[in-house]
């Protein structure tokens, strides 16, 4: 695996390099990464390996259409839970995701937008995620979904942008 060096305006740098390590295809690296020769062998050491799973999840996420079997798992890995975590968060049994990660059967549309949003999600800080948390549950505590032949209108103002207003009660 030796990298191949080229000038790039005067300084010497890398070429791209297929990065196998988040077992994905067509995943390269720029930079942030170093090649070192020990005892005849070259080894590859990546700047902050947490960071680049992070930033390739998001990619996944926004980028990927359809999640592959391979994506799913590295998704699962880089939020550090198991299957049968991941199966609870996403009301789910843990049969199931293997059969997902396995390619034996695809993930279900609602499973990978919840999926998405569950991955994003652990991206937050802790002090963001809690206010999110009880935001939603405020939000949703407060819906009523037995009654919807009264549910109030909805009203919006444009100032800079649209907001919405409280109706009059």
């Amino acid at each position: 695996m030796m990298a191949d060096r080229f000038c790039l305006n005067g300084q010497e740098v890398l070429e791209p390099m297929l990065y196998r390590g988040c077992g994905l295809d067509g995943i390269y690296l720029l930079n942030g990464y170093s090649i070192e020769e020990h005892d005849g062998e070259e080894h590859v050491s990546i700047s902050d390996v947490d960071g680049l799973h992070q930033a390739i999840g998001r990619h996944l996420i926004v980028h990927r259409k359809g999640l592959s079997p391979k994506e799913i798992k590295f998704l699962r890995n880089t939020m550090g839970i198991t299957q049968a975590e991941m199966a609870a968060r996403l009301g789910n049994n843990s049969q199931s995701v293997a059969r997902w990660e396995k390619g034996e059967c695809e993930i279900p549309g609602t499973s990978e937008k919840l999926l998405r949003a569950v991955f994003l999600a652990s991206l937050l800080r802790q002090e963001d995620l809690v206010a999110l948390r009880e935001l939603l549950q405020s939000k949703l505590g407060a819906l009523d979904y037995r009654d919807q032949t009264h549910a109030p209108p909805a009203q919006f103002e444009f100032f800079d942008k649209w907001e919405e207003t409280l109706a009059a009660a």
